[in-house]
């Protein structure tokens, strides 16, 4: 026999986080038509250093040869896909909670990034951009003249 944690309020917990999730288009979805665009959203870090921004992106389980990384009119896009597994119908699950299908992430960059020197390595399913700053906009000391 199997022992279960009983809690009352899952059920009514999913319901809410479904209807969230129907009516919330602006997270992931075209503000204009209202349409999803993305089953998902991976989770970032963003990292500012004195010469670059440094962004980190949790992809686990998705291959590179699925990312579409885009850099457009100061935006960076990362979009891709992260495969649905062939399940059989013999495999019962009690639980399913790592979410499968498209994701869309969307950072509004600021004017001081070198767009042409942005780079992008994928390790052990983190996804690491490297967006240099441009020399101009780096600070520099200014010395006083007395």
């Amino acid at each position: 026999m199997t022992l279960m944690r009983y809690e009352p309020f899952n059920l009514l917990n999913q319901l809410q986080r479904e209807v969230n999730r129907l009516f919330d288009t602006n997270r992931f979805g075209d503000e204009e038509t209202g349409h999803a665009l993305a089953d998902w959203a991976p989770a970032v870090d963003i990292k500012e250093e004195a010469n670059q921004f440094i962004i980190h992106a949790d992809l686990p389980g998705v291959e590179v040869k699925d990312i579409d990384i885009s850099l457009e009119n100061g935006v960076l896009t990362l979009k891709g896909q992260r495969s649905i597994e062939q399940k059989e119908e013999t495999d019962k699950y009690r639980r399913v909670e790592r979410v499968r299908g498209s994701f869309l992430r969307r950072f509004s960059l600021p004017d001081a990034v070198d767009a042409e020197k942005v780079s992008a390595k994928c390790r052990d399913g983190v996804l690491e951009l490297l967006v240099p700053k441009r020399e101009a906009a780096q600070p520099r000391r200014i010395a006083i003249e007395s």
